[in-house]
């Protein structure tokens, strides 16, 4: 969950300048159409990620723009033959919401406003056949009321959507409706905030048993707080209790408010909660240090790990990353992601990106910072991988970025930079249990270095540890695009 407007985009180890070495690889290519998104998602998009995994391995299914505004589901097997396409007409006032996969289906959700009303819609595609479903009104508001949101399981097995009630741009409660992967209603509820005074932010993520975990930041964007609500109905005379497990991550410390000012929440495989923290000095706005948060309900237990202080050694330690003088202070960094091995070894993944200074200017995508901890929820290494994109104005935050993986006790991130002279995709191996990054390994996919990029990292996705799919644009003077497989030997 992000608490900032910028959407998702890398982090790893030490000063990385040497030329990046060469792996025996294979690349098969594929044409593929597709269209810029326009409006507000090519600025900040609602779904990012685009290609999805096939869980038994057999390929991929994409969504794709088309030229005619509307949106195409495609499904791809592992030789990048296209299986079958989908088309999904949009219409206009409606943009798209979700795209996710589950067991049976593939589910995008459409956002329809108009002048009276609004709605979330959800249009399922089978996997075997690509027939599109009867689409579903998963929540409906007067068009006048905050937008409704959507929050699907990490299996694609469980939908849940919801609307808010307010007061005076106070949110008071929220009504929600869980869904089973057929789209059947499973139940209904409504969060009450009503009792909670202080400015809080809520999202809601859904487990894979329908378990519904109400996030939060409370007590003056302070403190973590999550509320527990069941998968199955209350009884009708006697409402199921609600466990809430909360920590401070904010305070006053040495004369010194601190308040958390990026914070990002994530069910991961083993069945937990995480969440992160960036905490800043509310006077000044300098990041002071990253706080990270482990809830376990069946146990009732908060494991919340030290702080990782954004101290003058953590600023040195970003200016040899980076080949600069070390800065004063630390800004404009944001979470992007939280991983989890095997063995329970964690990894947080935050970007440095900033605008230029202007709406009209670039915007910078600088260094990746990983922060790796054991099983323990202990800190055990922190380190940097010197990073440099720019994406222009209109590509904004859609445009810069990266992705990761997991595969075993290992990280795998692949970033677009351009590095001595070649723009392309590069692939770095970062281990969980010591966080001594690779060196970039090229892709060769010869990405056109004409900064309208936001679909190479849209499109990147995984179909193994040694498979990776991306989509490229070979040359500044051919509007073609390919859908890319690089075998990794």
């Amino acid at each position: 969950m992000r608490y900032h407007k910028i959407g998702t985009l890398l982090a790893a180890a030490g000063l990385l300048t040497l030329a990046a070495p060469t792996w025996a690889q294979k690349v098969k290519s594929v044409p593929f159409s597709y269209q810029p998104e326009q409006g507000a998602d090519r600025y900040d998009s609602r779904v990012p990620v685009k290609t999805l995994p096939l869980a038994d391995g057999s390929g991929f299914i994409i969504l794709a723009h088309q030229a005619n505004g509307g949106y195409a589901v495609e499904r791809y097997d592992q030789a990048l033959k296209k299986q079958w396409e989908a088309a999904l007409p949009v219409a206009p006032g409606e943009t798209v919401e979700a795209f996710a996969l589950g067991p049976e289906q593939a589910w995008v959700v459409l956002h329809h406003k108009d002048e009276s009303s609004q709605n979330l819609t959800v249009h399922p595609v089978g996997l075997r056949t690509g027939q599109p479903g009867p689409p579903v009104v998963l929540v409906a508001a007067p068009a006048r009321d905050r937008r409704p949101g959507v929050a699907i399981s990490p299996d694609g097995t469980r939908l849940l959507a919801f609307a808010y009630q307010t007061r005076e741009e106070q949110i008071r409660a929220l009504d929600a409706t869980l869904f089973d992967q057929q789209l059947r209603k499973v139940l209904s509820r409504t969060y009450d905030f009503r009792t909670t005074r202080d400015f809080f932010s809520p999202n809601v993520l859904v487990a894979n048993d329908g378990a519904q975990l109400v996030t939060m930041l409370s007590d003056g964007m302070s403190k973590l707080t999550v509320r527990r609500y069941p998968a199955t109905p209350d009884a009708p005379t006697q409402p199921t209790p609600v466990p809430v497990l909360g920590v401070p991550v904010g305070g006053v410390f040495g004369g010194r408010t601190i308040r958390i000012r990026d914070a990002r929440f994530k069910l991961l495989p083993d069945g937990q909660l995480y969440a992160a923290a960036l905490v800043s000095d509310y006077d000044s706005g300098e990041l002071t240090g990253l706080k990270v948060v482990r809830f376990d309900f069946a146990k009732n237990d908060i494991k919340l790990s030290d702080e990782v202080p954004f101290d003058a050694a953590y600023l040195t330690a970003v200016g040899q990353a980076t080949g600069a003088p070390a800065p004063k202070r630390l800004e404009d960094i944001y979470l992007a992601d939280l991983l989890l091995t095997p063995e329970k070894n964690l990894v947080v993944l935050a970007e440095r990106h900033y605008e230029e200074g202007g709406p009209e200017l670039p915007v910078h995508a600088r260094e990746i910072h990983a922060f790796g901890y054991n099983s323990f929820s202990r800190p055990s290494w922190h380190k940097l991988i010197a990073k440099d994109q720019t994406a222009p104005a209109i590509d904004s935050y859609t445009g810069i970025g990266f992705r990761a993986a997991v595969f075993n006790e290992e990280i795998q991130l692949v970033t677009l930079e351009t590095l001595a002279g070649k723009s392309d995709l590069y692939l770095r191996h970062l281990p969980a249990l010591n966080g001594v990054a690779s060196a970039p390994q090229r892709l060769k996919l010869n990405v056109a270095d004409d900064q309208q990029l936001a679909y190479v990292k849209d499109f990147t996705a995984w179909l193994g540890p040694k498979t990776i799919i991306g989509i490229s644009r070979p040359s500044k003077r051919s509007a073609a695009l390919q859908l890319n497989r690089v075998e990794l030997k």
